[in-house]
């Protein structure tokens, strides 16, 4: 099979790394890929969002199977688009990528459907937000309706610092109309863990737990950004918890989305909240998350194209799905300044001695002048195994040690800070 994977970040990378170990997959395109990506993968200069632009080169070049990875071509619609010209692909339409798209959705699909999830509101009116914020209190959850690249949330803990993202959102756009509606949630307690997904549209099969550490800098300080790194399994996700949220959580969504006329096909990203009342979802993403999907991928013992196909044709429960009895550890390598201003064009040292103990996956680089350069505010996620989840951090940790580009910056308590 000719297989297209739509984008360039980590995710990505890890999408390709695994679809090129599968037997079924002959050629292997990414549009519009990184650096890393190049190695195993042919690079098309397509922008991802650039629905048309892709649907004609995957027309043009004999396509037999897109992978629709990021979140913004997704809820633009572009599954959508290729299987109106004939090509299969994997991923959600633009009716189910809503509970991505739309917070306010699926604030009201879960409220609908009895999905545990934090009390809110939902405003349009920046007056009538900050008058909720003022007889809340704090702290207090602020998120733009609509996609802000995973940094469209404020968790704050006075009344003016929520008053502040109010604003910032609803009247000096800093989310662009992302933020011309905003849910306004009560602040839950508790462990934050991701479940990420596969599901046909009428059975799920979940992948191994995974945490995510938002935070910029160590104990979980600083603005929030994409992601500084995840570990898999996390601890605190016992058997116990993880039979209730299929039970609360995971089945009854995607009966849900079956019922209002949106059938799930794809991945599926379940944000919980272990609160002392149980778990409950704190957002939906209607893809694998970055940097999640580095260390889950990596525990994957089986052929992922099966899957993607499995998820599209809708006889999941019939695949045999195996994951590594291991533990996975992905540290992200930043440039300084992110998630605010930094630069790019730093040349990458080191990274051939990393490859060595670990896979390093590429998110913002591009290659100039025959060498490997920062391109973005994530950089690069080391990701390492180990039969513990110690093990895997510190294999991490050690295999980044040779890296080297200015202004490099990272996380020192990937898998402690919870």
């Amino acid at each position: 099979m000719k297989v297209l994977v739509v984008g360039s970040g980590g995710r990505e990378h890890a999408i390709c790394w695994k679809l090129k170990q599968s037997p079924k997959v002959d050629e292997l395109f990414c549009a519009p890929g990184n650096a890393g990506i190049a190695q195993i993968a042919q690079c098309v200069d397509v922008k991802a969002t650039d629905v048309d632009g892709m649907v004609k080169w995957a027309k043009e070049n004999a396509m037999d199977f897109v992978v629709v990875a990021p979140d913004d071509p997704l809820a633009l619609g572009m599954v959508d688009a290729l299987e109106a010209a004939g090509i299969p692909a994997f991923g959600p339409h633009k009716n189910a990528a809503v509970i991505e798209a739309s917070k306010a959705f699926s604030k009201e699909l879960m409220k609908k459907y009895h999905i545990p999830t934090a009390k809110y509101e939902t405003f349009t009116d920046l007056d009538k937000a900050l008058a909720y914020i003022e007889e809340q209190g704090a702290p207090i959850v602020v998120k733009a309706d609509g996609l802000a690249l995973g940094k469209g949330v404020v968790v704050a803990a006075a009344v003016d610092e929520a008053k502040t993202a109010a604003r910032e959102m609803m009247a000096d756009k800093k989310f662009g109309t992302s933020g011309s509606t905003v849910v306004i949630e009560e602040c839950m307690t508790g462990p934050e863990v991701t479940v990420l997904a596969f599901a046909d549209g009428e059975h799920v099969r979940t992948m191994p737990a995974s945490q995510d550490h938002k935070r910029a800098y160590d104990g979980n300080q600083g603005p929030n950004t994409g992601g500084m790194g995840a570990i898999s399994p996390p601890p605190q996700y016992t058997p116990e918890i993880a039979q209730r949220c299929m039970e609360e959580i995971f089945l009854p969504t995607i009966r849900a989305l079956k019922e209002e006329g949106r059938p799930f096909h794809g991945v599926i990203y379940f944000g919980l909240m272990l609160t002392p009342d149980g778990p409950k979802v704190v957002e939906y993403n209607a893809r694998f998350g970055d940097p999640e999907c580095q260390a889950v991928l990596s525990l994957l013992d089986g052929d992922l194209m099966d899957i993607f196909l499995a998820c599209r044709e809708g006889n999941l429960d019939k695949l045999d799905i195996r994951w590594r009895d291991q533990a996975a550890c992905c540290l992200v390598l930043a440039s300084g300044g992110y998630p605010l201003d930094y630069k790019k064009g730093y040349p990458i040292f080191g990274l051939e001695e990393a490859g060595k103990n670990a896979v390093v996956f590429h998110a913002g680089t591009a290659e100039k002048d025959g060498q490997t350069v920062t391109n973005g505010g994530r950089v690069l996620g080391v990701t390492a195994l180990g039969n513990t989840l110690e093990q895997a951090i510190d294999n991490a940790y050690a295999a980044a040690k040779p890296i080297f580009f200015q202004d490099m910056h990272f996380r020192k308590d990937i898998g402690h800070a919870f």
